[in-house]
């Protein structure tokens, strides 16, 4: 059989927001047991991620209203943004929730196949296997009138767990930032503004099964609390295209250790629009996070 740029999973997803400053005692801790992801090079990668919506934001209010059925679409890029091009490798992705459990669904296209996909609604070349999903996508695009509506972005450092936590995978998120606008990956110059404040990271803990006990150990002994945060949700709340849910995270809410709760200074720019590199992001990289080659 050839090899597919189709690839699917299954997994829990758990998400804590912690200082940024915690985020190397964190590494610290889980290294014990965990090792750094081989394609996450010291500092992490940047990941930039276009969300399709309807015009009434469906798949926003459906997150908010807690939907245990629920489903996004979204063109992902792995590394520096200003080295993009239309034959850079992205994925478009369906990312859905069933209960408790996060679905994700993606095919690994040339950046221009994929705004052709996704944009223009056009079938692109595939395979036979991927037929399903092209028609997924084609569906959802028509049907729903989807449209470009948001762009995240952030730096990602990751750890893999191994021998009987193999399956388990940790990652830090910093400097999560957005935009309402330029929903071309590649647009130079556009402005980026973080959507949760600087000063946090997001933790999250994706396992395919159970979270085993040690991190659950470690989580209490660090005090932290389990968040329900999305960062397409954060965006469209940042940029006023929808009230501020009980969900939302904002800077004067902030209270780190030794500080009091800051004032509101609104949105923040970004100073480094386009995010590290992923090393290997037009090449070989693990399941999760880049091209999956079967064989």
């Amino acid at each position: 059989m050839t090899a597919s740029r189709l690839h699917a999973f299954n997994r829990y997803e758990i998400k804590y927001l912690i200082p940024v400053e915690e985020v190397a005692p964190l590494r610290e801790d889980l290294a014990r047991r965990l090792q750094g992801d081989p394609f996450s090079p010291p500092g992490g990668y940047g990941v930039w991620s276009l969300y399709y919506d309807t015009p009434q934001l469906r798949f926003y209010w459906e997150k908010i209203q807690g939907l245990k059925f629920r489903r996004k679409l979204r063109i992902r890029h792995y590394g520096d943004l200003s080295s993009l091009t239309d034959d850079s490798p992205v994925y478009v992705e369906i990312k859905q929730r069933v209960n408790r459990v996060t679905q994700k669904r993606r095919l690994r296209l040339p950046y221009r196949a994929a705004r052709l996909l996704c944009d223009r609604r056009t079938a692109v070349d595939h395979a036979e296997q991927e037929r399903a999903f092209v028609q997924e996508v084609l569906d959802l695009a028509v049907r729903l009138d989807l449209r470009p509506t948001a762009v995240t972005g952030y730096q990602r450092e990751a750890l893999v767990g191994r021998d009987q936590d193999t399956g388990l995978r940790v990652t830090f998120d910093r400097r999560i930032r957005g935009r309402d606008r330029d929903f071309h990956l590649g647009t130079q110059g556009a402005e980026n503004r973080f959507i949760i404040p600087p000063r946090l990271a997001v933790m999250e803990i994706k396992v395919n099964e159970r979270v085993p006990y040690w991190i659950t150990d470690l989580t209490a002994k660090r005090n932290l609390s389990v968040v329900r945060v999305s960062k397409y949700c954060q965006g469209i709340e940042a940029y006023g295209r929808a009230p501020r849910s009980v969900f939302h995270v904002a800077e004067e809410d902030v209270t780190l250790p030794g500080r009091s709760p800051a004032g509101r200074p609104g949105p923040h720019a970004d100073p480094h629009p386009h995010g590290g590199t992923h090393p290997h992001a037009h090449a070989h990289a693990h399941p999760e996070e880049g091209p999956l080659h079967v064989a």
